[in-house]
């Protein structure tokens, strides 16, 4: 009787495990071919509501074009910017990466529609005045540029992995077509410093005020020998805070549709949130520990509905505040197609916040998982309560920020809080190390024990302060060959 070959089945495992690898690989590129397939269907919807509402003709055609790409930068803003709002809930494992994009998707959409922002600048924020174009084709022209060339640095921004500031993206592409079109007078350069302090002032006070909260987390409650006892008393006054400074936000940024209030009345509302909110949860906080037992995990459990919320309030402002980004300039080019004139201000058409709205929804769908790993759990490791800092810190430092009048970006806030919190993680376990076991003199650590010991990568951290410093000349750049290549193109 002849008995089996043992080669033969090794052979035949390898030849098996050779087509799983093929049938691997051709779903993750299905997977991407249908992500794209979907969004260029997006963009399509996009140009023809845009023709249903303009009609035929040149400037039918001309709007046609600004509204698939005004698609396009939308999509790219849910890629890349949602994944600051989302990122340290996935990455402590608070929500899932699917409980995560529903949540932000809804929130974000809703945000947009319901709160957008009714008037904004047709220029970006000041950034080139009006007086600088003369010929309204110049101005069409000089805002898709803007369009277009924000949305490929945003979308080159997201296939390396880097989160950067769509918002800086947009007014880098609109003076880069600025000064094209018009010369560099054209540009209002007080109001450019403004931002390129932004860039220094947003991470640095984010990582700041996370990493400070941390510190007191730590303190108070981590390292207390009652843990659950210290958490029933301080859990409670960090979700009246989180609750304060939410509602104080989006009254500034995120309601100004909806209700005109200045920041000390809103500081006000905040205060009154923050005392109500207190008196609830210290019954809610005392019945979730009960049972519970005296270790970190515990602690986990009682943050991790607060992060979830305050998760969801970020999206929501955040879909309220920057959908200006993705269909600001397609606005302007909206409202020069329909009244023929330059102004100031132009309030944004409904079906044009549409195309924001749901672009967002649809970039972070089918793009946006990439960044929220990155910010969640590729820099440094988070858990509830980091994650938690970094939220309380996005909220506050843009409170802070419109106090002291300063342009701030809601990205480089939330990873610079991040950063702080990985820092300060490195910084307070060295010194703890340093009081338990002291190091004897003369004694050297060697260098790769220096870097096993490091809690924040660097070659991310180097990566994404390499693409926030040059976003804005990048965008520019790009802005103003595109704009030429147009002008040289136009009939």
């Amino acid at each position: 009787m002849a008995t089996d070959n043992p080669n033969q089945w090794k052979t035949l495992d390898k030849d098996l495990n050779r087509i799983s690898q093929v049938e691997y690989a051709t779903q993750y590129l299905s997977r991407s071919t249908v992500g794209i397939g979907v969004a260029l269907a997006f963009m399509v919807v996009a140009g023809i509501a845009a023709a249903v509402f303009a009609g035929v003709g040149h400037d039918g055609v001309i709007l046609v074009a600004a509204a698939v790409f005004g698609a396009y930068m939308a999509l790219n803003i849910g890629a890349n910017d949602v994944a600051n709002n989302m990122g340290p809930a996935v990455g402590a494992n608070a929500l899932t990466m699917g409980g995560a994009i529903i949540i932000a998707a809804v929130c974000e959409s809703a945000g947009a529609l319901l709160a957008g922002g009714d008037v904004v600048s047709t220029i970006a924020k000041g950034i080139v005045s009006p007086d600088a174009f003369t010929d309204n084709t110049v101005f069409i022209y000089a805002m898709m540029a803007a369009l277009v060339s924000s949305a490929l640095w945003v979308n080159l921004a997201t296939l390396v992995g880097a989160p950067v500031s769509t918002t800086h993206s947009v007014v880098g592409g609109v003076m880069g077509a600025g000064i094209a079109a018009a010369g560099l007078g054209a540009v209002s350069w007080p109001t450019m410093g403004a931002i390129a302090a932004s860039w220094v002032i947003s991470p640095v006070l984010g990582g700041v005020i996370a990493a400070a909260f941390l510190a007191l987390i730590k303190s108070r409650i981590i390292y207390r020998e009652d843990k659950l006892a210290a958490a029933r008393v301080w859990v409670p006054i960090l979700v009246a805070v989180m609750a304060g400074a939410f509602t104080t936000y989006l009254t500034v940024k995120g309601l100004k549709r909806l209700i005109d209030i200045d920041l000390p009345v809103a500081i006000l509302l905040g205060l009154l949130v923050a005392l109500g909110t207190w008196a609830i949860a210290r019954p809610l906080v005392a019945r979730r520990s009960e049972g519970l037992e005296n270790r970190n995990r515990s602690l986990k459990v009682l943050f991790g509905l607060p992060l979830v919320l305050s998760a969801a309030l970020l999206s929501f402002a955040h879909g309220a505040n920057d959908v200006a980004n993705a269909v600001g300039p397609l606005a302007a080019i909206v409202a020069v197609l329909e009244t023929a004139t330059l102004s100031g201000a132009v309030a944004v058409p409904f079906w044009v916040m549409m195309i924001g709205a749901f672009g967002i929804s649809f970039g972070l769908f089918l793009f946006g998982p990439k960044l929220i790993r990155m910010v969640g759990s590729q820099i440094t490791k988070l858990n509830p309560m980091r994650a938690y800092c970094v939220a309380l810190s996005a909220a506050l430092t843009v409170i802070v920020a419109s106090w002291l009048g300063l342009p701030v970006s809601s990205t480089h806030i939330a990873v610079g809080g991040v950063f702080g919190v990985g820092f300060f993680r490195e910084w307070y376990m060295a010194r703890r190390a340093r009081k338990l076991h002291p190091a004897k003199p003369g004694k050297v650590i060697a260098r790769e024990e220096r870097r096993r010991r490091r809690l924040v990568r660097r070659s991310h951290f180097m990566t994404i302060v390499a693409a926030w410093v040059i976003t804005v000349p990048a965008a520019a750049l790009m802005s103003g060959v595109i704009f030429l290549v147009l002008e040289q193109l136009a009939p």
